[in-house]
């Protein structure tokens, strides 16, 4: 039966016929799988029973792709030896290679056990070449998506529900890349060779890491800007996807492969330590390129927070220079209204929190406001609250202030900002504490220092305890005590 099929396969792919083309894999390929189609049924149906009645072990539909297979063999071992000077060629011969590999498992379902044709693509320079075709191919990819028109923006930027991670076309497009690349040698069934892939990977990853880099120092002169924040969210979706890489089954099982292999070209350079810490699963391949990433996520961010801090503090200024010794004490606060010279301030908040919720993916985002908080609530305590003192008026001024204005622009993005301005909140209600209260505070703190006392436990109720009654835990008593000299309606102030 496979005589004649055999006749027919080297009267057409060999020699000076057209069919034989180095430039058509296909053909052949596709030929031979159809030999096998239109053959399945008449093998099962009947050879298979003649088999079956000899006592014979043997799947004929199985012996017969055998027999088919290794024409095909001969035919790829002898055409990609001719190949490994065609770039074009030789990744054309692959692709094919690697897609009748998945149609003789999956459609012919011949036996995962026995060779298909994927071995022949780990003889050494063939896999050599391959290694090399992808990665000159991946870096002209690269180059061209870092340079297409639309490469900082998001394809999804229309759609708010798909589009979370808020990241470029470039990023996503490098991503899709790599995923391609594993699906290539997902099936060759030798780690080693799968290691060397996953190597390449590696070194594109760093390789875009860097290129990323490049581009944000270009755009770091303009770091409130689209483009800056397009690349803060490229580096914040490639660290997320390969977080996810390093809890999938397949990259843990590279992962365990590398391990018992003592492969140095992915564990190259790591001690005992982290070594163990891949072999318990602890870690993941991906774990040094995660620590780079971050740290350049974090630079950014930094980076973004501080500029915007440098145009808050600038508008801040008339604030910071208002005359809080000098305004009236106001009994009905439904009368009150936003200090004039906080007013620039305020717009400037809000403004930046809506351009940073607009260009930062969520994660992102949620750090930036926060770490913005903390900055506001430091400048707020250092250069307004304690470089000033209040009169009853301003206390109050300065209170509403914040929990009526500056604390519901941040009321947008939690159930409780107030909580991420500690310093602020706090400070506030020592000021706004009525007289009687405050002196009595005041006396419990001087007592609590005075080094004259007979035991430092004998007091009661406790510094700490008082100041909690207070809704105050986060400011120390000492700084409680600066806080209620700064009160001008204090007697012996």
């Amino acid at each position: 039966m496979l005589q004649p099929l055999s006749r027919r396969f080297k009267y057409h792919f060999y020699g000076n016929r057209q069919t034989n083309s180095l430039s058509k894999p296909e053909w052949y390929l596709t030929q031979v799988l159809m030999w096998m189609g239109y053959s399945s049924t008449f093998m099962e149906e009947k050879i298979q029973p003649i088999l079956d009645r000899a006592q014979a072990n043997v799947c004929a539909k199985v012996e017969l792709c055998r027999g088919l297979l290794y024409l095909v063999q001969e035919k790829v071992a002898h055409d990609a030896s001719r190949l490994l000077y065609d770039d074009t060629l030789f990744c054309h011969l692959v692709e094919e290679v690697l897609q009748f590999e998945k149609e003789l498992r999956t459609n012919q379902s011949y036996p995962s056990v026995l060779p298909g044709l994927l071995h022949l693509l780990l003889e050494d320079t063939i896999l050599q070449k391959w290694l090399t075709v992808e990665k000159k191919m991946a870096v002209e990819k690269m180059d061209a998506m870092l340079s297409a028109e639309g490469a900082w923006s998001s394809q999804y930027k229309d759609i708010s529900d798909m589009d979370e991670l808020k990241a470029p076309d470039c990023a996503e497009t490098f991503m899709t890349l790599l995923q391609v690349i594993t699906e290539r040698y997902r099936d060759l069934p030798c780690p080693s060779a799968q290691l060397k892939f996953l190597g390449l990977q590696r070194d594109l990853v760093d390789d875009f890491r860097i290129r990323l880099t490049q581009v944000m120092k270009e755009e770091s002169r303009c770091p409130l800007g689209i483009r800056y924040c397009a690349i803060l969210n490229a580096v914040n979706y490639i660290s997320t996807i390969l977080g996810d890489w390093g809890d999938n089954v397949f990259f843990l099982q590279l992962q365990q492969a590398a391990v018992s292999l003592s492969e140095q070209m992915v564990l190259g350079g790591l001690g005992m330590m982290e070594v163990g810490r891949l072999a318990s699963l602890e870690g993941s391949l991906f774990d040094g390129l995660l620590a780079l990433l971050d740290r350049l996520k974090g630079d950014m961010l930094g980076r973004l927070l501080e500029w915007t801090m440098r145009e808050i503090i600038e508008k801040a200024k008339p604030y910071c220079k208002e005359r809080w010794l000098l305004l009236p004490s106001q009994h009905d606060q439904s009368t009150m209204s936003l200090s004039s010279s906080a007013c620039p301030m305020m717009l400037c908040v809000r403004d930046r929190l809506l351009n940073l919720h607009q260009n930062l993916s969520l994660s992102l985002f949620q750090k930036a406001w926060q770490g913005l908080a903390e900055r506001i609530d430091n400048f707020l305590y250092q250069d307004v609250i304690l470089s000033n003192h209040f009169s009853d008026g301003g206390a109050a001024q300065l209170h509403f202030d914040m929990t009526r204005n500056l604390f519901p622009l941040f009321g947008h993005y939690c159930k409780r900002p107030e909580n991420f301005f500690k310093h602020v909140k706090e400070a506030c209600a020592i000021l706004c504490l009525n007289v009687g209260s405050a002196i009595l505070l005041r006396t419990l703190l001087k007592d609590a220092t005075d080094e004259t006392r007979d035991l430092a436990g004998s007091m009661d109720p406790s510094p700490e305890s008082a100041l909690n009654e207070l809704g105050v835990y986060y400011l120390a008593p000492c700084d409680v005590l600066i806080l209620l000299n700064l009160r001008a309606s204090l007697p012996g102030q």
